[in-house]
């Protein structure tokens, strides 16, 4: 069995391991402070190389799960100042066998290989097999990519679909999205109410603002000091949270209009886990299942949530070992 060098590259840590063909060995796996690296102008080359003289492993095979855009087959981190191609990684590794994958692409190769135990279903509904998924990330950033079964193999094809208009539906949705655009013109940001804003790690806290604006007492809290006020019962972190679980509901809607993904809708990300325990209370059932033109939306598609660290690990070595 050949064995692989995996990464899976965060905007704070990056994660190796090894793979035995589509299996990754769970006692491999290694993490590397980006910080560190970056401030002494080293990037992922040198954290492969690290791990692999700290481990004396050799590999035939390299794939890395980057949190940005992949054009061309070059990556460029959007958090950090590492680009990335083909020559860099094969130089750093001695592997001939090179992919790099944006991470929402490595979490869509990873379904069907993840554990039954690490799948929560949130809204249930048919699953048709050998159909088209969507994998849907909401963490540091959001972003969604469909996953296509093919005669071929799986076609994951990248995407920035963060930054689409934020969904609005109601005269608070309009003013929500109005108060976003202000607040970062404030900040010297583009002023654009998309969803990452919203739905994002930073979305909970800016959500939080608007309802604290909107009741008259003004407050600034993070999405994990809102959290622990909803925990709390607090009224305003129940306002954000209402509307977080109501702009998702919408959102994962239109994308399954768009995509139709008859075998699922899956979340990942820290966010997704976050809101999970929350999303009957505040209506993701009913803000999916609205009624439309079409009936898909009250009678099809699931929506589970990935409750796996190593997701992208996992959807990286499936990728390159499905390799010719």
């Amino acid at each position: 069995m050949t064995l692989a060098i995996l990464a899976d590259i965060g905007g704070t840590n990056t994660r190796v391991a090894l793979a035995e063909g589509s299996h990754v060995k769970l006692d491999s796996i290694r993490r590397f402070p980006n910080g560190d690296y970056q401030a002494s102008g080293k990037d992922i080359a040198h954290v492969l190389r690290d791990y692999l003289d700290q481990t004396g492993a050799q590999v035939t095979g390299v794939c890395v799960a980057a949190a940005g855009p992949v054009q061309d087959g070059v990556a460029t981190m959007t958090n950090l100042d590492w680009v990335m191609d083909a020559a860099k990684l094969s130089g750093a590794t001695g592997a001939k066998k090179v992919a790099i994958l944006n991470d929402l692409q490595a979490q869509g190769q990873a379904l069907g290989h993840i554990p039954a135990a690490n799948l929560r279903s949130v809204l249930p509904g048919p699953v048709k097999p050998n159909a088209s998924m969507l994998v849907v990330g909401l963490g540091t950033g959001v972003n969604a990519a469909p996953v296509h079964p093919g005669p071929h193999g799986r076609i994951v094809p990248p995407s920035e679909c963060g930054h689409v208009n934020m969904p609005i539906r109601s005269e608070e949705d309009f003013q929500l999205a109005r108060f976003i655009e202000h607040k970062l013109k404030a900040e010297g940001d583009a002023p654009h109410a998309g969803v990452e804003e919203v739905l994002a790690g930073r979305g909970l806290a800016n959500l939080h603002a608007f309802a604290a604006y909107a009741e008259g007492h003004p407050a600034s809290l993070t999405s994990a000091q809102v959290l622990q006020a909803l925990d709390a019962g607090d009224a305003t972190a129940a306002h954000a949270a209402r509307l977080y679980v109501h702009i998702l509901g919408q959102m994962l809607a239109d994308l399954a209009l768009i995509h139709l993904p008859y075998g699922g809708i899956y979340l990942i990300g820290g966010m997704s886990r976050a809101m999970t325990p929350h999303f009957t209370r505040f209506g993701l059932e009913q803000s999916f299942r609205e009624a439309r033109r079409v009936d898909l939306l009250q009678k099809d598609f699931s929506v589970t949530v990935v409750e796996d660290d190593y997701a992208a690990l996992t959807g990286c070595a499936a990728y390159l070992d499905a390799l010719s």
